[in-house]
């Protein structure tokens, strides 16, 4: 009998992380770091990978006891799994899970969208348990190799609610963002995938642009290009596959993001006009002064 399933004396589920078997698919950035982060905290950690290498790496680096290249054998005996892949991938193996674990296990995204994610995890069968989750941060490097234990810590761990999301299961998953050193935060999905398409999709997407913009300028912008270019162009670097499963999975919101920021960018251009200094220092000014008014940067995906 797995020990998630047995009651307490008050009849509740023990769902102490320490007791748990946690398998985590896919093993690169996210779930590299997440297994190491979590591999002294738990009674046992497998991953499932299909690239070879990298179950070799994560075996030798010694951040799980087992390592799979099938889904099947790699959630085997496993109480909460945690899906570490792209987003579509993530989607695309949801269901197959939901046949494969069994009845009370947890399964647990950190997908970068949520509403297409809660949206599969409300169709799964009602003895699985699922809770959607977005730690935010992350590194425009990706792959196990990249992996940090201490990738997590201060950071925002946003958790959504689904259809098959217990009182239970969302206190386990709290469970984990505490291990890992991170904060808990409940969010709606949609209310997720709106805010993160602008403080986070959007940012790549304009790190992106500023590449595109210099990328055919003389051998002597590169000479030139300093701490604000290498700042502005870090988010460009990230795994391209990734980011595009991430924009495709939140078309309406990112666009909406896009609008505001074509906007924000074709009034500035309207200020650099002559007669116009006064209003674009001014501009600039309230600009700043917003930017102040935020917290310190907790991270982002």
């Amino acid at each position: 009998m797995n020990t998630s399933d047995t009651p307490t004396a008050s009849g509740e589920r023990d769902d102490t992380l320490a007791t748990q078997t946690v398998c985590i698919v896919g093993c690169g950035l996210m779930g590299g770091s997440l297994a190491l982060a979590l591999r002294q905290q738990v009674a046992r950690l497998q991953v499932v990978d299909p690239d070879p290498a990298t179950r070799e790496r994560a075996l030798a680096r010694g951040l799980a006891d087992a390592a799979s290249a099938t889904l099947a054998e790699g959630v085997h005996g496993a109480q909460l799994v945690v899906l570490a892949a792209p987003v579509r991938t993530n989607l695309a193996l949801l269901p197959r899970l939901g046949a494969l674990v069994a009845p009370g296990t947890l399964l647990l995204d950190l997908s970068s969208t949520k509403a297409a994610m809660i949206a599969a995890m409300d169709a799964l069968p009602p003895q699985v348990r699922a809770v959607g989750a977005h730690p935010m941060c992350g590194k425009e490097l990706a792959g196990l190799a990249h992996a940090d234990s201490t990738l997590f810590r201060r950071r925002v761990f946003v958790l959504c609610r689904s259809r098959r999301s217990d009182d239970a299961a969302l206190r386990l998953a709290e469970r984990l963002v505490a291990a890992v050193g991170a904060v808990p935060l409940l969010l709606d999905p949609q209310a997720h995938d709106h805010a993160v398409a602008h403080v986070s999709h959007l940012p790549y997407l304009l790190s992106a642009a500023l590449v595109a913009a210099c990328s055919e300028l003389p051998d002597v912008a590169r000479q030139l290009a300093a701490s604000g270019f290498r700042d502005m162009a870090r988010l460009a670097a990230s795994d391209p596959q990734m980011m595009a499963d991430v924009l495709l999975t939140n078309r309406e919101a990112v666009g909406e993001a896009l609008q505001r920021a074509s906007a924000a960018l074709g009034q500035l251009a309207d200020l650099l006009v002559p007669g116009a200094e006064d209003a674009l220092q001014a501009r600039l000014a309230a600009l700043q002064g917003q930017r102040q008014s935020w917290p310190p940067t907790t991270g982002a995906s």
